[in-house]
């Protein structure tokens, strides 16, 4: 970061963007604070510690500026959110989906609509405080890597960004501890060092992710059956429940521990059954998408992320349509509890830092002990 260059900075009000842009200015960068004005909360909801884009927010945000001495902007892309993220996150409930709406928010929202402002604003760069980081090879190729603190590694919400895109965006913290950012924070004099992070969905910031279906959209009630297609009791609304949910079932008091196995939206019932039921051999993903490869070969070894939290496991491709673009993920030992709609991210398994790209779960592939990755697409 020699020469000095014109930078956005997506600035959420929050630490990370905060020191993002602060250790941009420190290294002698033009720097531009946007902060992207997406939803209106509701006041109380927004008002609990640990929420995301309370009122205040954009109040942080310019204070950071100010500090900073560089100009910022609000932008209002509310109708475009609510067209990418939350009406689709209402969708997926509504169709036994579990959604990944932060995805979703990056791919179709901040690095397309936000780097295209960017763009228009004479930037060489956008810069975002996600924790992940991106290196390039000689040829201008992007390759997209974890962050250095896996415990705050962000990569898996960032597979939907192009190669285009890549090419133009910075990480800065993706190579920090979040203790090294609040260090920073405080050296820099910011006066969000101290914040709070934010926890929940930025639209629902009571974290009641199934009361926002219900405001947005008529319940489909339906029944809860075992996995024998036997009628345990009714449910008022697929939107409450997804695969893994052991709680909430509203079954009768006595009965044995069972979990959420499938939730389906065809007819809405929602399938439970014992833990062992929701160990899963693969799963088939569609929308597979990839950021600086020309895509999959079957029998190639990959490590997979099916869920935010989880480790990336060692998995092989049992088969990759590049038409369809739909991939079929063989994993080495059975997972447990891989729900439709959520994001399958793949990483090289020569390069476990490295995200290759990824796709939507659509079906997982129950698991059967004779299952390999060879006979897998016999029952996918």
């Amino acid at each position: 970061m020699s020469a000095r260059l014109r930078v956005v900075v997506a600035m959420s009000g929050g630490v990370d963007s905060a020191v993002a842009a602060g250790l941009l200015v420190e290294a002698g960068h033009e720097v531009i604070g946007i902060t992207m004005h997406l939803t209106d909360t509701d006041a109380d909801a927004a008002e609990r510690v640990g929420s995301c884009c309370a009122p205040d927010d954009v109040r942080d945000a310019r204070g950071v500026a100010t500090q900073l001495g560089i100009p910022h902007f609000v932008a209002n892309y509310k109708a475009q959110f609510k067209a990418a993220v939350i009406d689709r996150f209402v969708m997926d409930y509504q169709a036994g989906r579990t959604p990944s709406p932060c995805v979703r928010c990056n791919s179709d929202l901040k690095f397309t609509t936000l780097m295209e402002r960017a763009l228009a604003l004479g930037a060489d760069r956008l810069a975002t405080g996600h924790y992940a980081r991106v290196i390039s090879d000689p040829d201008g190729t992007a390759h997209l890597l974890r962050a250095v603190e896996p415990s705050k590694d962000q990569s898996y919400f960032l597979f939907g960004v192009t190669q285009e895109a890549l090419r133009r965006t910075w990480f800065p913290i993706g190579g920090l501890s979040k203790d090294a950012v609040r260090e920073h924070a405080r050296r820099l004099g910011l006066p969000v060092s101290g914040k709070a992070e934010s926890m929940d969905l930025c639209f629902v910031p009571d974290g009641d992710y199934a009361g926002f279906v219900a405001k947005n959209a008529v319940a489909r009630a339906g029944d809860i059956v075992d996995m024998a297609g036997q009628v345990l009791g009714r449910h008022n609304g697929i939107h409450q429940f997804t695969v893994g949910q052991r709680k909430g079932l509203g079954l009768p008091g006595g009965t044995p521990t069972r979990f959420v196995i499938g939730v389906r939206g065809e007819d809405g019932r929602v399938v439970v059954g014992g833990r062992d039921a929701l160990l899963v051999s693969g799963a088939v993903a569609t929308g597979m998408s990839f950021i600086d490869a020309p895509g999959l070969v079957a029998g190639m070894a990959v490590l997979a992320r099916v869920r935010h939290r989880s480790a990336p496991a060692p998995a092989s491709v049992a088969s990759f349509d590049p038409i369809t673009a739909t991939a079929t993920i063989a994993f080495r030992e059975p997972l447990r509890a891989v729900a439709p709609g959520q994001a399958l991210v793949l990483y090289s398994a020569t390069e476990p830092e490295r995200v290759l790209g990824g796709g939507w779960i659509d079906r997982a592939l129950p698991f059967q002990a004779e299952a390999t990755p060879s006979n897998l697409g016999s029952f996918a």
